[in-house]
C-alpha cells in the first residue's frame, strides 16, 4: 500500500534538550499503528508534530506527498487528518444528535447533514444515547461522541492521543472493537500507554526511547522484543 503519512529527519529541541531526534516513519493508507514508549520517551513531542500543535527545529512531515510540518492544527485537519485528543471537545449543552448534526453540517446541508449524523450513530453504536445531553454522559461515551464528530469529517487518517485514559474497562474493550471497525475504511496512529489495549488491537507498532525509535514492526515481534522490555521494566533510561 501506499505511503499516506509519512516523516523524515524530524527533531524536536527545547533549548539544549533534545525532546526528539532525527526520526524516520512512514505510516501507510487502511495501516493501524501504535506508537509506544515510557514517559519521556519522545512520543507525545512527535505526536505534537504530526498535528501541528508543534513546529519541529528541523525535518519535515509530509502527508499524501505535500508538506504539512508548520501548518496550524486546522490547517492539516482540512487536509483529511482527523485529529482526538485525550480531552473531548464536544458540546456539553446539546445532546448527541446536535453534536453529531453541527459536525456534519459543516460537509453537508440540509437533509444530507441529518442523514450523515443518523449514519455515524448508527455506525458507534450512539443511538442509545442519541437525545442525552453530552453534559451528562459517562467518560467513554463522551470519548465515543467525539471519535464520531472526528469521523463525520471523512478523514483518510485518524490521530489518536492516550483514547482510553480513564475509561473502565468495559468502556475500554468497546473502544477497541470501534477502532477496529474504523480502521476498515480508515488508517490510524495511536498513541496509547495500555499495554494490554495495545495487545487487543495489535497492528504494527512504532517504539519510542529516549526521543528516538528504538525499534518498529508487527506487535506480536515488538512486544517480544527484549529491547523493549528493557525500556519497560526500566533496565534503560527513558
Amino acid at each position: 500500500m501506499s505511503v499516506l503519512l509519512s516523516a523524515h529527519g524530524l527533531s524536536m529541541h527545547f533549548g539544549g534538550v533534545r525532546a526528539m531526534n532525527n526520526v524516520d516513519f512512514a505510516v501507510s493508507e487502511g495501516e493501524l499503528r501504535c506508537l509506544i514508549g515510557p514517559n519521556g520517551a519522545g512520543k507525545s513531542t512527535f505526536f505534537k508534530c504530526l498535528t501541528g500543535e508543534l513546529k519541529p527545529t528541523a525535518g519535515a512531515v509530509r502527508f499524501r506527498g505535500q508538506k504539512i510540518d508548520g501548518m496550524l492544527p486546522h490547517e492539516i485537519a482540512r487536509l483529511g487528518i482527523g485529529i482526538k485528543t485525550q480531552v473531548p471537545s464536544v458540546f456539553d449543552g446539546l445532546t448527541v444528535r446536535e453534536n453529531l448534526w453541527i459536525a456534519a453540517s459543516r460537509r453537508h446541508r440540509g437533509r444530507a447533514a441529518n442523514r450523515a449524523a443518523d449514519r455515524e450513530l448508527a455506525h458507534l453504536d450512539l443511538e442509545p444515547i442519541a437525545d442525552r445531553m453530552v453534559g451528562i454522559l459517562s467518560h467513554g461515551q463522551r470519548q465515543w461522541v467525539e471519535l464520531a464528530l472526528v469521523l463525520l469529517a471523512e478523514p483518510l487518517l485518524i490521530l489518536l492521543d492516550e483514547p482510553t485514559a480513564g475509561m473502565t474497562e468495559d468502556e475500554t474493550q468497546r473502544t477497541a472493537a470501534l477502532i477496529a471497525e474504523i480502521n476498515k475504511t480508515v488508517a490510524l496512529i495511536v498513541v496509547e500507554h495500555d499495554m494490554p489495549f495495545i495487545r487487543r488491537i495489535a497492528g504494527n507498532i512504532t517504539v519510542f526511547n529516549r526521543g528516538e525509535i528504538l525499534v518498529e514492526g508487527h506487535a506480536e515481534d515488538v512486544l517480544k522484543d527484549q529491547r523493549v522490555r528493557d525500556v519497560y521494566l526500566g533496565k534503560r533510561a527513558a
